[in-house]
């Protein structure tokens, strides 16, 4: 099973192929996800600070675009599968926003 890593959170294991948006949210990690996984909010984005995910899809440049976010270490968390380990950084929890996640994600 693949590990996620999360400065301040932990280390967890998780179903291989599962969102990692989702992931986050069943171990603790109150990252957001306004738009409720739909790639076009940007909230629940992560930088990727090891590891790898597949290749970043039209959706996820096009949201980014759309927000004019360039950088090649981000990805939307509603937008990838977790396959293998993985260190990320939350960009946006309820924590450091003082808002709510937003609605669930579908698996």
């Amino acid at each position: 099973m693949p590990r996620i890593t999360v400065p301040g959170y932990g280390t967890f294991e998780v179903e291989k192929g599962r969102k990692l948006v989702l992931a986050l949210e069943d171990n603790g990690v109150n990252i957001l996800h306004q738009c409720g996984g739909k790639a076009k909010c940007t909230t629940c984005r992560v930088e990727i600070m090891s590891g790898e995910f597949c290749v970043e899809t039209t959706t996820e440049k096009n949201a980014f675009s759309k927000k004019g976010i360039i950088d090649d270490n981000l990805r939307l968390s509603c937008q990838v599968r977790v396959d293998s380990d993985v260190e990320i950084i939350p960009i946006m929890t309820s924590e450091n926003s003082g808002l709510e996640p937003g609605p669930r994600p579908d698996e």
